[in-house]
């Protein structure tokens, strides 16, 4: 890539982005599965309608029946595009500042074309969070 070239998250507009949600069945079995949304309109779209939109695609998309018995109710930032990742292959839990208000509107808070965005259940995080232990 040339250093001119422009970076992919710049190449689509902030109107049709296209986010990867990693939907976290498991913190301690590292059970995530990805869902790409496309044309996202990043200047409308609040934290809330993210997840009733991300909800209705797991309820409809194939694949996603074993993650059907989570109660999904928290969006956070996991990456930007170019952007560095955490050491957590699950879940970023060095910013809880990233997790997402239901009012915000995502680009707002930062969201833009090709950024990670985690969903998952709260109160099965904040328990991750005391004993944060991997198990096979």
């Amino acid at each position: 890539m040339a250093s001119n070239d422009p970076l992919s998250n710049t190449l689509a507009p902030v109107t049709s982005a296209t986010l990867t949600i990693r939907v976290i069945k498991s913190f301690e079995y590292r059970t995530t599965k990805n869902l790409i949304l496309h044309n996202v309109d990043l200047t409308t779209t609040t934290a809330k309608q993210l997840l009733d939109l991300v909800v209705e695609k797991i309820k409809t998309t194939s694949g996603f029946k074993p993650y059907l018995n989570v109660q999904f109710d928290t969006l956070k930032l996991y990456t930007k595009a170019h952007g560095a990742k955490t050491m957590n292959l699950i879940i970023n839990m060095e910013h809880d500042d990233w997790i997402l208000n239901e009012n915000d509107v995502l680009a707002d808070r930062g969201v833009e074309n090709e950024t990670e965005i985690s969903i998952f259940n709260r109160a099965l995080y904040e328990e991750y969070k005391k004993h944060p232990e991997i198990r096979w």
